[in-house]
């Protein structure tokens, strides 16, 4: 029997997706984009590089920013996964989204759920977090659009003056 006639088992993931406990039936290597994605149609997370390099695929795993194009699906379970589907609480925005919308801080918006997912992760771990450390939460996120100018200007507006984007 050749390794391509081998069938992998399908194993059960139970998890919290943006707030709801899911539970999927997976096969051991199948990553968490793809079951995002075509699974559960949760289309916000894209995928780019496949290789954990641009932060488009970005999702939050218990809060911290993971790279679900190289996140086995099985890694979730019995975690907390947010997309960027799970930000806004019905048709109201969460700030990040707001200060984007604000500043104009996005062009072809591929970027921009990794991008402010990677900004959320930061704010719930720095209250006031200096223009450096925006910049280092944002270094696995590739924008070949806006050159960063505005995402900058809107993630240090939101910190300044956050009453804002409330």
């Amino acid at each position: 029997m050749s390794q391509t006639d081998t069938e992998f088992p399908m194993m059960r993931v139970d998890f919290k997706l943006n707030g709801a406990p899911t539970s999927v039936d997976v096969e051991p290597c199948e990553m968490l984009i793809d079951v995002l994605r075509e699974r559960l149609r949760l289309k916000g997370t894209k995928r780019s590089c496949d290789v954990q390099v641009c932060g488009a695929c970005t999702v939050l795993v218990d809060g911290n920013p993971a790279s679900s194009c190289t996140t086995l699906c099985a890694d979730a379970h019995g975690r907390e996964v947010t997309t960027i589907e799970g930000l806004a609480e019905g048709k109201r925005l969460d700030p990040v989204q707001r200060a984007f919308i604000a500043h104009g801080a996005l062009q072809c918006g591929f970027c921009t759920p990794g991008m402010i997912l990677a900004v959320k992760s930061m704010l719930a771990r720095h209250d006031k977090p200096a223009e450096e450390t925006v910049r280092h939460y944002l270094r696995g996120n590739i924008c070949r659009c806006t050159g960063y100018v505005k995402i900058l200007e809107a993630v240090m507006d939101l910190i300044h003056n956050p009453h804002n984007y409330q």
